[in-house]
């Protein structure tokens, strides 16, 4: 009867450890297993295999010692010859293993003390991994806490069946916390760590702010609205930006609420953050114009390839575009994805005026005309000689004043000017040892070999080497702020694709790929194209 208690105890330890843990009774048992051969070990000395099994039914333990059959016994602790391992299990071939049955273990202190420890940290492991799958899957949820410590700054946050961090950094500005209290926070991380599995949570992560939304918000959670980004300066202001996907459905009126009460609870929860709410547009001008509310923008031009975009607004409302040490203009460009340029209407105007004086200069000494006609033509839309040179000459010619022959001298002239300009680029490129194979490739002008030249590309290897954005620039963010990188042949007229192409057919010249594998690019391209418009 002792006996059996003691095994009905061993399962209840078993059941008990495994519902305070939340983990499989099965890890306790195997655990406990473990412990007992470890123990067992001990006793008989480690050179033996033994093994330890729990019936997860009664309780009952079983030891054995594993055997090896061999045919010439080398260490009886571990090897048992063919004729023994026959004689005990007749169906026994070389290599088998024989379970040799063994008494059960008297556990000493020593031995529980050890015993104790394994099956500790055996459950302390299986914890450990329990607590990282259920909160991998969980990355992007709210949840909510009570504190537990704070350390350094860090509010380390009791999840109920886990524990969490909220680095300072993560916290809200002027934002404190004392032990006990209550905290909503975002999980956006979730890591392995040799101290088991660490969670972190934030109050500052622009999707916090989206979760908080979707959870006052009715129509966010049903998906009839979609908020399609999000700007923060957390603890100071926000900007998000919202879509209705039922055009009966105001997005911007459903996410303030009736008398704001949606948006309220939102702000409460981030410490009184404010929040402007936009509509989101396709149009990339419109959603630009939108996102520096409440400032009012007079003109825009884009420039889709840089994604940058110019805002003209009026003089008095320049600061309020801006806004507080750049806030307006900086939430606004997070929120759209592009760099913003704000201009009052007087600095766009002394721009252009600046700009017409630069063209018209530029016409009169290339074209070695007077001023009028300079004037004429750069109002007229001409931004360079190039553009002269080779338009058709009855757009020159419908210019008011002008004739056909005067267009046609007009015409030659900028001609001759770029056959001049060309000769001496290419003694230019020459000097800067740009090689002549480079300058065959399709595309690349004598000014476009100077460049080269002067950034060490020299070889139709070296452009072939080259990256896009290595030719036409890109955009960084460097201590938080949004800087531009000038590309080799920024500013020569070239799109994106066109700076791609001229890579290219450098590298089928060089010999890297065929005009075969570049067909076949093309069209997986264009069938991508097609599937994603569908």
């Amino acid at each position: 009867m002792a006996v059996s208690a003691n095994r009905l105890e061993l399962l209840q330890i078993a059941d008990a450890v495994a519902r305070e843990k939340s983990i499989d009774r099965e890890v306790v048992i195997e655990a406990m297993a473990e412990a007992i051969q470890k123990a067992a070990r001990s006793r008989y000395g480690a050179e033996n295999e033994i093994r330890a099994r729990i019936n997860p039914q009664t309780g009952e333990i079983r030891l054995v010692r594993l055997l090896e059959v061999v045919d010439q016994v080398e260490n009886d602790a571990v090897q048992i010859d063919q004729k023994e391992a026959q004689r005990r299990n007749p169906a026994a071939q070389m290599g088998d293993l024989i379970e040799d049955e063994l008494p059960p273990v008297d556990f000493g202190r020593i031995a529980a003390q050890t015993a104790k420890q394994v099956i500790v940290q055996k459950v302390r492991d299986a914890e450990r991994e329990r607590q990282y799958d259920e909160y991998k899957d969980r990355i992007g949820e709210i949840v909510h806490g009570i504190v537990k410590r704070v350390e350094y700054g860090n509010v380390v946050t009791d999840l109920g069946r886990g524990e969490a961090i909220v680095r300072r950094d993560e916290l809200l500005p002027r934002e404190t916390f004392r032990n006990g209290d209550r905290i909503r926070a975002y999980i956006y991380d979730v890591r392995r760590e040799q101290r088991g599995p660490q969670i972190f949570l934030s109050r500052t992560h622009p999707q916090f702010m989206a979760k908080l939304f979707a959870q006052e918000v009715p129509e966010i959670y049903d998906g009839i609205i979609e908020i399609k980004a999000v700007a923060r300066d957390p603890g100071s202001r926000a900007k998000i930006a919202v879509l209705s996907n039922d055009s009966s459905i105001d997005p911007v009126g459903a996410c303030v609420g009736m008398r704001g009460t949606r948006v309220q609870a939102v702000v409460s929860e981030l410490q009184g953050e404010k929040i402007d709410i936009i509509q989101w547009s396709p149009d990339a001008a419109t959603f630009i114009v939108t996102a520096l509310a409440p400032a009012e923008v007079v003109k825009v031009v884009l420039d889709e390839d840089t994604k940058r975009i110019e805002v003209v607004v009026p003089d008095d409302q320049l600061s309020l575009a801006i806004g507080r040490r750049g806030q307006n203009v900086r939430l606004a460009s997070q929120l759209t994805g592009w760099d913003i340029d704000i201009l009052t209407e007087a600095e766009e105007s002394e721009r252009r005026q600046a700009e017409f004086a630069s063209r018209s200069a530029t016409f009169a000494e290339a074209l070695d005309v007077d001023e009028v006609i300079a004037q004429l033509l750069a109002s007229e839309g001409f931004s360079s000689i190039e553009e002269v040179a080779y338009v058709p000459l009855d757009e020159i010619a419908e210019i008011e004043g002008f004739d056909e022959d005067t267009a046609q001298e007009i015409q030659s002239r900028a001609l001759d000017y770029i056959d001049r300009q060309n000769a001496e680029f290419d003694d230019k490129r020459k000097a800067l040892g740009v090689a002549d194979e480079l300058a065959d490739i399709e595309g690349v002008t004598p000014k476009m070999l100077v460049a080269f030249g002067e950034n060490e590309i020299k070889t139709v290897e070296d452009l072939a080497g080259c990256a896009t954005d290595d030719l036409t620039g890109w955009n960084e963010t460097v201590n938080g702020e949004r800087k531009h990188q000038k590309g080799i042949i920024e500013g020569f007229d070239l799109t994106e694709d066109d700076a791609n192409a001229l890579i290219m057919k450098a590298r089928v010249k060089a010999g890297w790929i065929t005009e075969a594998d570049l067909a076949k690019a093309a069209e997986e391209a264009e069938e991508a194209e097609e599937v994603g418009q569908d």
